[in-house]
Formats: structure tokens, sequence, C-alpha cells
């Protein structure tokens, strides 16, 4: 069977990978790879029977053509490294090395910085624990004594607590004496205003002994009659004279 795709060289004929062939191995024991052995296959082109011989090729873990056929492609062959010169070998060589030793530092400073963390969340732990060690021993010695700690801590607890909201209501009973003290102050200026205002309405100005301004007699409330129109002469009725 065809490990691989390949081209006669004496027809031009496809070979298929796959396809089917009656080979012939041979074995040479000189020929090995990191002592492996390696082996060629004989077989023979289905258009013109011209002799193909392939062989293992341990070091890339393929199939390597030896004549008679052209391989249509080798996954394992780098052209571009094939191509590059020594030098350019060799520039390519230090740019891997460098990039490897910067992926390297950045490791290491990733390592430092996580091995830092660690050591900062020890060193609180450390000391939540040596806190929860005093605590317990205050409670321990206090209960020797007699004492409730617990209750200590609770009543000092509540203690600052009405402590903090007296404080608070003082702050805030101030603060409304002095809004109301500024308002009583707002109000009084403006009632001083509006009394003088009217009290120079009412004081007329006085030049000598006769007003500035004309006098305006007082309003009459006496009724008037109203005269009737004669509607008859209007539409050419007259009235005869009444005899006396």
């Amino acid at each position: 069977m065809a490990p691989f795709s390949m081209k006669c060289m004496t027809c031009g004929e496809f070979i298929y990978r796959g396809r089917k062939f009656n080979s012939r191995k041979e074995t040479n024991i000189e020929h090995k790879y990191l002592n492996i052995q390696i082996f060629q296959f004989h077989i023979k082109c289905t258009r013109c029977s011209a002799e193909i011989i392939f062989r293992t090729d341990p070091k890339n873990n393929d199939y390597a053509m030896v004549r008679g056929a052209v391989r249509n492609m080798e996954p394992w062959r780098n052209k571009v490294a094939e191509d590059e010169s020594v030098d350019e070998r060799l520039d390519r060589l230090e740019m891997e090395e460098a990039e490897a030793a910067g992926e390297e530092e950045k490791n290491a400073m990733a390592d430092l910085e996580a091995k830092n963390a660690d050591a900062r969340r020890e060193m609180a732990a450390a000391d939540m624990l040596d806190e929860i060690r005093q605590r317990n021993a205050r409670i321990h010695r206090s209960e020797k004594e007699g004492t409730d700690y617990a209750d200590t801590i609770v009543r000092a607890e509540d203690e600052e607590r009405a402590r903090q909201e007296k404080e608070d209501e003082e702050a805030a009973k101030k603060a409304f004496a002095d809004a109301r003290a500024r308002m009583e102050t707002r109000v009084d200026g403006l009632d001083d205003s509006s009394s003088s205002d009217r009290i120079s309405q009412r004081q007329p100005s006085v030049d000598g002994d006769h007003p500035t301004g004309p006098l305006v007699p007082p309003p009459s409330f006496k009724r008037t009659v109203k005269k009737k129109k004669d509607h008859s002469a209007l539409l050419g009725i007259k009235k005869k004279p009444t005899l006396v």
C-alpha cells in the first residue's frame, strides 16, 4: 500500500496514497538512525512498470522517496529553513533565544509577584490568628476573674453607639436653632420695611398750607332719574294736545 501520494518520473502517472502494491522489502543493516533500522520498499508503476523505491524515515516519523518518483507533498520539510543562509540561520537562532530568555524573565517576574502576594496573604492570616488568640486569652482571663468579657465588649459598643447618636442629635438641634433664628431675623426685617412704607403712603406731602395735588371730591350716592325718550315721534305718530 502506498504510504503517500507520488508521481512517476518515467510516465508521469500519479499514484495516490493507499493504493495497494506487491512490494519487495529490503533491509540493510548498515542503514540505521539512532539505532533504528531503516527499510526500503521496491514497487512498480501501474502504468509503465518502472521501478519506484522509497524508504522509512525515523528522523521525521515518515517515509522518504529514494528514486523513480517524486512525492507530491512533504509536510516535514521546511523549505524556508533550507533556503536560508548561514547568517540568516544564526540571526534566527539568536532571536529565538532572546524570545525564550524574555519569556523566562517574564515568567520569573510573574512567579516573584505570586510569591509576594502569597506572603502578604500569609502575614494577614497570621495577624488575624494572633488577634483571635489574644481575644480568646482575654476572655479566658475575664472568666477566671468572674467578669463576662463578651458582655463588656457589647456594653462598650452600645455606649459608643449611644454617644454618637447623642452627638448627632445635638448637632441637628443646633442646626435647626440657627436656621430658625436666621428666618426670624429675616421676617422682622421684612415687617419693619412694610410698616414704614404704609406710614409714608398715609401721610400726604404738604408744602405750606396747601396740598400739592388736586383734591378729589367725595363720591355722591344720590339717585338720578332718567328722562324717558318719546318713541312715538320716531314712528310718525302725532299726539293731540290735551284740552285744559
